[in-house]
């Protein structure tokens, strides 16, 4: 008979080619397979996807898959897809019929994995099929972000319990790498699970050496690690400005670097990141806006200009070194100010209450939402731009942002391919009356309303290949026609982009009526400092092995040392040097007892390394036999 253990290692080795688990993969995908809801806590790049996919392909069903990120979706989509393995995804990014039809191919179809983004569980499409659906799993990447007290909460990842209600026998795996006790027990309770059940990979790396630098010069650290280390790296900094500067810096000393941040333009981005996974640029500089989804294995080392605001972070970035299982290097340089800089930064992110309230009312006024309106509209945002056209600080207003998605009034999404999308400046009576001459226009306006509901309300996202479709138009001339209509000021139209997005669960409201919770405001405060508190003790830690601290952070217990980070191999060149001594102290003691100082009180007084350490020295003579004591307290040389 086949048992589950005989299907799932049958799956590994048909799809994946590999023969053998990873420590904990299996312990986790026998739990599923058993039924029960399991948070799975695995550290970056330690095969987490494959902790949902095998248990999937290993009987019938569909596994729903839930995931912050368009980009790893694409990804996830993709790999699947080449192992001939049928997998959608569906997003913001897809027209309302592409998104049909993906759910009903889910529905009626062969699909395995459907990966959604948390925002599209509320979804009137996704919520009339999902119930039709024969689930089998339900997969909750990145899972931390349902934790108000995690480090990256989102809001929209609490509908996820509306997703169990729906599918109540399902169970669920949830799946991070970074939590502490605080935020599973939160994740567990979030997600309902039947039972508290944690299966814990261990957090080391034992092919990452990680160290600490105290500089007050930071460009020469960073050239020494760059000029010692062969291969590929990251440079974090933390504001745009600083990355622009070190590429800058960089290509004058003779390195390939790029650029890499938020304000950079999506074409312009792209390239880059192309250019660096193809190994035409060695080094990337960039905030933190680069990394997640970048799959690059052979990254020889990460580097920090300046501290994290939490070891979550720094943990996540770091991590993104040596995925090859090869020896790769995670470097944090720290100077006397860097602490107090951030610690000001803190105070500066997290505005009062009242400050909330007023970025809130620019963002509408920004985005052209009256009072009332706005409930379910989801718009284009910029946040540079806004910030540049308002005077306001970027942390600031993100923060403002997250407290207002905490509390239920819009969610921001990151960046992300947006369809194109419009909506009738006229009504359906006033634009019957409007006389337009021109007989392709009309025709192309009975197009559009033929194809999309609810374009005289809101936004609607549109598919400008399927109006050419049903039009019979040209792309090109598609395209020209919307913008004449535009032009006409008979609709407004957005092409398609790369760029964030706001959605509004709320109507837009007075600010009076604006409600943020000031016991979860100041939790969240003392929390974020308590993370800070945690990187500031690694950063200053002396004696501790890294990896070792990293992994207790997150839940180790009597986490063996690495032996390979700076810390540890300083011990390592200590023990040596301290060896190295005792030996010459040991043939210092032999020579004086051959010349007849056999008082071993004045014999410890002669030696320079004092008292104690010779005491020690000369009791390992006599221990090993090479010494003995008389019965008159002296000491002499044994003869063989």
């Amino acid at each position: 008979m086949n048992t589950d253990r005989d299907k799932i290692h049958e799956v590994l080795k048909r799809f994946w080619g590999y023969e053998e688990f990873r420590p904990v993969q299996e312990e986790i995908i026998r739990s599923v397979m058993a039924g029960r809801d399991t948070l799975a806590l695995m550290p970056t790049g330690g095969g987490k996807s494959l902790t949902y996919q095998v248990p999937t392909m290993a009987r019938e069903g569909l596994c729903i898959v839930i995931t912050p990120l368009i980009a790893l979706m694409k990804d996830q989509v993709d790999h699947l897809r080449r192992r001939h393995i049928p997998a959608v995804a569906v997003h913001s990014g897809l027209s309302p019929r592409q998104i049909d039809i993906a759910l009903d191919n889910c529905t009626y179809g062969d699909v395995k994995f459907l990966y959604i983004a948390p925002e599209r569980i509320a979804s009137e499409p996704f919520r009339l099929r999902v119930q039709r659906m024969k689930v089998s799993l339900l997969a909750v990447d990145e899972a931390h972000c349902i934790s108000q007290w995690g480090y990256d909460f989102r809001p929209a990842y609490l509908r996820i319990a509306q997703l169990r209600e729906m599918l109540p026998d399902v169970p669920v795996l949830a799946l991070t790498a970074s939590a502490t006790e605080l935020v599973t027990k939160d994740i567990m309770e979030r997600l309902s699970f039947a039972e508290e059940h944690i299966l814990r990979s261990s957090f080391l790396r034992a092919n990452l050496s990680y160290s600490v630098r105290h500089t007050d010069d930071k460009n020469g650290q960073m050239l020494r690690m760059i000029h010692g280390v062969p291969g590929t790296g990251i440079v974090y900094m933390r504001t745009r400005e600083g990355t622009e500067q070190i590429a800058g810096f960089l290509r004058n000393e003779g390195i390939s670097a790029a650029a890499y941040h938020g304000g950079m333009g999506y074409a312009e981005r792209n390239r880059c990141q192309e250019e660096w996974l193809s190994g035409r640029v060695r080094v990337m500089v960039s905030t933190n806006a680069f990394g997640m989804g970048i799959d690059k294995p052979d990254v020889r080392f990460v580097l920090h200009y300046s501290m994290c605001d939490s070891l979550e972070s720094y943990y996540q970035e770091a991590g993104r070194a040596g995925r090859d299982g090869k020896r790769a290097y995670a470097l944090l340089l720290v100077d006397k100010d860097d602490a107090e800089r951030i610690a000001r930064r803190f105070d500066q992110e997290f505005p009062p209450i009242e400050e909330i309230k007023d970025i809130y009312d620019r963002v509408c006024s920004f985005l052209q939402i009256g009072f009332g309106e706005g409930q379910g509209a989801s718009m284009l945002f910029n946040i540079f731009d806004f910030c540049a056209r308002e005077h306001l600080y970027i942390g600031k207003v993100q923060s403002a942002l997250k407290l207002l998605q905490q509390n239920g009034y819009l969610t921001l999404t990151d960046a992300q391919d947006n369809p194109a999308r419009l909506m009738f400046c006229v009504s359906r009576d006033d634009l019957y009356k409007v006389r337009i001459r021109r007989e392709e226009l009309d025709h192309f306006i009975r197009t559009i309303l033929r194809l999309y509901n609810g374009v005289f309300t809101d936004f609607r996202p549109i598919d400008e290949n399927e109006l050419a479709t049903w039009s019979g138009y040209r792309i090109d001339r598609v395209k020209e026609l919307l913008k004449k209509l535009w032009q006409l000021r008979l609709i407004r139209y957005i092409p398609s982009n790369h760029a964030p997005m706001i959605y509004f669960d709320e109507e837009r409201l007075p600010r009076e009526d604006l409600y943020i919770s000031p016991d979860t405001y100041q939790r969240r405060k003392a929390l974020m400092h308590e993370r800070f508190g945690h990187m500031i003790a690694y950063a200053e830690n002396e004696e501790r092995c890294r990896s070792a601290v990293l992994d207790a952070y997150f839940g180790g217990k009597d986490t063996p040392e690495c032996g390979v980070c700076d810390l540890c191999l300083e011990k390592r060149r200590r023990r040596k040097r301290q060896s190295g001594d005792d030996e010459a102290i040991r043939r210092e003691i032999l020579a004086l007892v051959e010349r007849g100082e056999n008082d071993p009180a004045r014999l410890c007084t002669l030696l320079d390394c004092g008292v104690e350490r010779s005491g020690e020295v000369l009791r390992g003579l006599i221990g090993e036999g090479i010494l003995h004591t008389r019965e008159d307290g002296l000491i002499e040389k044994i003869r063989k």
